[in-house]
């Protein structure tokens, strides 16, 4: 019984693997809304309507893709938090608590991590912008005007944590 027992684990961890490196179809609950944008789109670039959801996915991944790198944590992941805190925040409704899970997570070094007010306060921007307001404000201890307000935290952000837009640079040919 136990040769038996290995070839059948043996022969079930092959089915896994191979299941693992084919395609499999996914079901995904959609809008009405969503998917007639999603028929209009693949219409007129004349694709499947596959092709449009593989895009899609695609490129929403390599936004995210800092995320789900193991190795990339505090300020590191400032970057995509700043371009796509609005959205993340609100959609996935990520609260200050999770945020500094996914943010921090068990980051050691001081340096690297984002202050609990920071992560606070870009938790807030996909939820109150009046508490929003009010807290950035006592961060920031200057005066801040109402309008543009996400677009003043991420400057805040940026420049608190030295994070700023790698500059392209050219390289002379010899």
């Amino acid at each position: 019984m136990g040769i038996l027992s290995k070839v059948s684990s043996k022969k079930l961890q092959t089915e896994r693997e191979a299941m693992d490196s084919r395609k499999q179809v996914v079901s995904v609950r959609l809008r009405a809304a969503d998917l007639a944008k999603v028929k209009e789109i693949a219409r007129r670039v004349r694709v499947r309507e596959s092709d449009v959801y593989r895009f899609a996915l695609r490129s929403t991944l390599d936004r995210l893709a800092p995320i789900y790198d193991p190795d990339m944590r505090g300020n590191q992941l400032l970057p995509i938090f700043i371009d796509l805190c609005l959205e993340l925040a609100s959609y996935f409704e990520l609260d200050a608590e999770r945020l500094d899970a996914l943010i921090n997570g068990d980051l050691d070094d001081g340096e690297r991590r984002l202050e609990r007010d920071d992560i606070r306060l870009l938790s807030m921007l996909g939820t109150s912008e009046q508490y929003a307001y009010v807290k950035f404000c006592e961060l920031s201890k200057k005066p801040v005007e109402t309008t543009g307000l996400s677009s003043m935290v991420m400057n805040y952000l940026r420049e608190k944590y030295a994070w700023a837009s790698p500059e392209p640079q050219l390289v002379e040919e010899s």
